[in-house]
């Protein structure tokens, strides 16, 4: 077996296990409301905190520098309504 499949059933087992241990903590114990208060909590933290990297990410990212058109290249937008003003001529010809 190799090392990555071996790293795999690992995280595997000790999944399950998790799930067992929190299952049994918010069902059979007493500490029920404080694991449905810590589950809640550590959700909150994961979502704000992503929420807050990607805003801080958007906001210090300078913007992109604007591409400029050689001189020697038509303009895209003006080839199209060139096509499509030929193309209109055509069918209205049929």
């Amino acid at each position: 077996m190799s090392r990555d499949q071996v790293l795999g059933f690992s995280l595997l087992v000790a999944s399950v296990a998790g799930l067992a241990v929190c299952g049994w903590l918010l069902f059979f114990s007493q500490w029920a409301i404080l694991m449905l208060q810590l589950s809640c909590f550590i959700a909150m933290v994961i979502v704000l905190g992503i929420t807050a990297w990607i805003g801080y990410t958007m906001g210090t990212t300078r913007p992109p520098e604007p591409i400029e058109e050689t001189k020697n290249e038509p303009k895209q937008s003006e080839n199209v309504s060139q096509q499509n003003a030929n193309g209109s001529e055509k069918q209205g010809s049929s």
